[in-house]
């Protein structure tokens, strides 16, 4: 009889640890997915472009009203912590310097994908659900669409809303979000 090795899935505890002692560096574009370090896609000058935007109009739409996080990790659960492209978070007198910002302290999560969509659809948007992330948003640059989802319930977005690039987005979770898809599509 056979036996298969057995997979042990690490913590996000466990993940840091590795992180300060240089098993993980800087150089290694990786994030914690459901236990999993998992290797990120390559940043394109579209991926990035896109983020840069997103970045310039959320910080003109928010001020002060809430922090943004771009491209640092979230703590979903004991076994995840992705890295969003850009995140608005609740703000803290500290910036989150104590511990990186929980799945309760993210009002928004983007993820700009690339070549990464069917990915991001369909391993990171449940788990952001599972973790009740009230919004997130998917920008798919190889479609020229924005895909909106809210309303967590049951491990599921219960709405999900496309824009294309020649509509307004509009967050349904935070009233003073309303932007040209366009400006964010380039």
């Amino acid at each position: 009889m056979t036996t298969q090795p057995q997979k042990r899935p690490f913590t996000v505890s466990e993940y840091y640890r590795m992180a300060e002692t240089d098993i993980l560096t800087e150089e290694d574009r990786v994030e914690l997915i459901a236990g999993q370090i998992v290797a990120m896609s390559p940043i394109g000058s579209r991926h990035a472009a896109c983020v840069k935007r997103l970045n310039v109009l959320m910080g003109k739409m928010v001020g002060d009203s809430m922090l943004i996080g771009v491209q640092d990790p979230i703590t979903l659960d004991a076994y995840s912590a992705p890295e969003p492209d850009l995140v608005l978070l609740r703000p803290r007198a500290d910036f989150y310097a104590a511990a990186h910002p929980s799945a309760a302290d993210v009002l928004l999560a983007i993820e700009v994908a690339d070549t990464s969509a069917d990915y991001d659809r369909e391993v990171k948007l449940p788990l952001y659900a599972q973790a009740g992330l009230p919004e997130v948003w998917l920008i798919d640059l190889q479609k020229g669409r924005i895909e909106v989802y809210a309303r967590p319930q049951g491990g599921a977005y219960q709405q999900r809303i496309e824009v294309t690039a020649d509509a307004t987005l509009i967050s349904p979770t935070i009233p003073q979000l309303a932007l040209a898809a366009a400006d964010v599509l380039g």
